[in-house]
């Protein structure tokens, strides 16, 4: 046994599309279908049928009304006499499903378990379509309205979004900033100190090739061997942060302990080789030896594929002292020969990495801009001429890399 009962179909054919309209607003009505809900339904109905009624052909409309105790529905058919239809029920209006050569609606109803009553006195098409077109108007009003609260609401986001956004570049900078003093303090305890020698004036300025990453592989070291002398060390290791500076800083403390322990300065860079090389065969730097006489001024110099040190004169000459080598890391490691000169009073003597020469790419145009730097700034307090020197060089950077410029001079 069923609850289920139905209402005899109604039928009815058509040749026009006015008539069809006609036909179902009078079964919306009937069946007291929203104003929405008709307009979809007719609009939906009038669209499937319009190739046939253009063609000549009729349409039959059937509707069938069902209830239980539970639900009722309207079933609404369209009969085509020609071929189905071509295009997709799913994307009308008020969707449907294809049946042969039927298109069919189902239309839930709510309400009382009862076939609804003809209405005695149906509203006029104008009547309808003034309901619809309210209908349409209150649809489009709702649709605009939850446009610009969806806009606001994006609006907001978008603001939110981007306050977080600055909020988190801030941060960013802020932990690059923090990153990057961390890793200069911790490289400046790795660098040697302040060395106050009577006879001479030392002085140093380091820069990394980007701010955000302060350490590198261009190090230097500094200290008096136990005859007075003053050992100075240059290194530029390959690569930038932290593995460099590791490289730089290993070739360093071998080079310290090797110039303590007493070994010759012309042996120690082949020597830092064979010690270094086994254990990181990956290491490359170039290094350059510097030892100076306090008293007399007497220089020697060991060099490991460096750039040369440039001698600027009291009275403004220069020159490049120039000493063949290899550094660590290359084939045949070490300096060819040691390099024998004096330093007069008031002389300076600047040592470099080639990140201060060579940051317009041309080694050789960079050696003569050194040259009239030094010249310019020779009388300068010792302390300032680094920082002096590079700043002049740096005017244009077409090539960033770790800069080390160390100066030297022998006091009056």
């Amino acid at each position: 046994m069923t609850d289920r009962a139905a209402v005899p179909a109604q039928r009815s054919t058509h040749r026009s599309a006015a008539d069809l309209r006609a036909a179902v607003r009078a079964l919306a009505v009937t069946f007291r279908l929203s104003a929405e809900l008709r307009t979809r339904l007719t609009l939906s109905v009038a669209r499937v049928a319009g190739p046939e009624l253009r063609a000549g052909r009729p349409v039959t409309l059937e509707s069938v009304y069902e209830y239980s105790a539970h639900r009722q529905s309207l079933t609404v058919r369209l009969h085509a006499a020609g071929p189905p239809w071509a295009a997709s029920v799913e994307t009308l209006p008020l969707p449907g499903t294809r049946e042969a050569d039927t298109t069919v609606w189902q239309v839930p109803l709510p309400g009382q378990r009862r076939p609804p009553a003809v209405e005695s006195a149906e509203p006029s098409p104008t009547a309808l379509l003034e309901e619809e077109l309210r209908a349409a108007v209150a649809r489009a009003d709702a649709l605009e309205a939850d446009r610009r609260r969806l806009t606001h609401e994006l609006d907001e986001t978008n603001s939110g979004v981007l306050a977080l956004y600055v909020q988190l570049e801030e941060r960013d900078e802020q932990l690059r900033r923090a990153h990057g003093q961390m890793l200069r303090e911790l490289e400046d305890a790795l660098r040697p100190g302040p060395m106050k020698v009577d006879g001479l004036e030392l002085a140093i300025h380091y820069a990394p090739a980007e701010s955000d990453a302060p350490t590198g592989g261009d190090l230097y070291d500094w200290f008096q061997l136990p005859d007075g002398t003053v050992h100075i060390t240059v290194v530029d290791a390959l690569g930038h942060g932290l593995t460099s500076t590791s490289s730089a800083l290993n070739v360093t403390h071998a080079v310290r302990t090797l110039a303590l322990e007493g070994h010759p300065l012309e042996t120690i860079v082949a020597r830092t080789d064979e010690i270094l090389l086994p254990y990181d065969r990956e290491l490359m730097a170039t290094v350059l030896l510097a030892r100076i006489d306090p008293a007399t001024g007497h220089l020697e110099l060991a060099n490991g594929s460096h750039p040369p040190p440039l001698l600027v004169s009291d009275d403004g000459t220069t020159r490049f002292l120039e000493v063949r080598g290899r550094g660590v890391g290359y084939p045949m490691a070490g300096s060819d020969r040691l390099w024998h000169d004096e330093l007069a009073p008031g002389d300076l003597l600047v040592l470099y990495t080639d990140g201060l020469t060579e940051s317009r790419r041309d080694p050789y145009e960079g050696e003569r801009r050194l040259v009239e730097a030094a010249v310019r700034h020779r009388h300068r307090p010792t302390e300032d001429i680094p920082g002096a020197l590079a700043e002049d060089m740096h005017t244009v950077i077409l090539h960033p890399d770790d800069t080390l410029a160390l100066t030297v001079r022998r006091s009056r």
